[in-house]
């Protein structure tokens, strides 16, 4: 059940808004093994003067922040982080350096899910250590 929120310049097109999206969701699929209709995302499109982007990057500078439950290996994260790049490079062509991805991993018991249950206490229906 991750949560994806992702911060882009505004003024792309409905086009470029959803490939970096299903690129996003391709890549939890293939690296973390969530369920395909597990997608929880939102997008963020700042004007330039709410979007301060560093020198280095480019104006399609990118952040990915993803909320998950803790467990995921090292390994499946570098597939992640590798996962993400690969899609976004190759559709809607954003440039690997201008992409950062920050993985933020609250324990279980600070999500309340299916019913205002602690997540330590459902079955999720997925493994969590890949």
């Amino acid at each position: 059940m991750p949560l994806v929120k992702v911060e882009i310049l505004k003024g792309r097109s409905v086009d470029y808004r959803k490939a970096i999206l299903d690129g996003i969701h391709s890549a939890l699929v293939e690296a973390f093994k969530i369920p395909d209709y597990d997608r929880n995302q939102r997008l963020y499109e700042l004007d330039s003067e709410h979007f301060e982007i560093p020198d280095t990057k480019s104006e399609q500078c990118i952040l990915i922040e993803l909320t998950v439950f803790k467990g995921r290996s090292l390994e499946a994260k570098r597939h992640l982080y590798s996962a993400i790049v690969r899609n976004l490079e190759k559709n809607p062509g954003i440039n690997g350096n201008d992409i950062t991805i920050v993985i933020y991993e609250p324990p279980m018991e600070n999500w309340g899910i299916k019913g205002g249950k602690p997540a330590n206490e459902v079955d999720l229906g997925f493994k969590i250590d890949v």
